[in-house]
């Protein structure tokens, strides 16, 4: 082995164009550039949004509406969605953290109970909110409700 026969490794070295290494490179001049304006100028960053001076769609777009930073949301869970879960996994009890244990809610959901579908077991359900509906038939079929706050 000798200094003039080692080559680098194969793919190790890319085969891309230089620009701006002068004339006889084929890159060089405006070094692929384009004349003048501040997209030639080294140092340049355009702003997010930003569309050449033409008024930028997260401005043309009409706002209107309020967001309520206080709004209270909740993760509604059926009676139908609780009778199977009771049914697949024989429970005595419903509670938030056993609803996120089985994927229905995440950790930081309010859950809210709504009245679609039955509910035949009479048992304990814990939730931050039940509708009236969800309420009666809980009731109706022998269980209690506690509500979370």
């Amino acid at each position: 082995m000798n200094l003039n026969s080692l080559k680098p490794a194969k793919g190790s070295i890319k085969q891309r164009k230089r620009v701006g290494r002068g004339e006889g490179s084929g890159r060089g001049g405006t070094s692929t550039r384009g004349h003048k304006g501040a997209k030639s100028r080294s140092g340049y960053k355009s702003k997010i949004g930003f569309e050449g001076g033409q008024m930028p769609l997260q401005r043309r777009v009409p706002k209107f509406g309020f967001n309520n930073p206080n709004r209270v949301e909740y993760k509604g869970i059926n009676l139908d969605t609780l009778q199977e879960l009771i049914e697949r996994k024989s429970l005595t009890e419903i509670t938030p953290a056993l609803l996120v244990e089985n994927g229905l809610v995440q950790k930081k959901d309010r859950v809210k109970i709504l009245g679609r579908g039955e509910f035949k077991t009479g048992m304990k359900v814990a939730a931050h909110k039940f509708s009236a509906t969800a309420q009666a038939a809980i009731e109706a079929a022998g269980g209690s409700i506690e509500a979370i706050h």
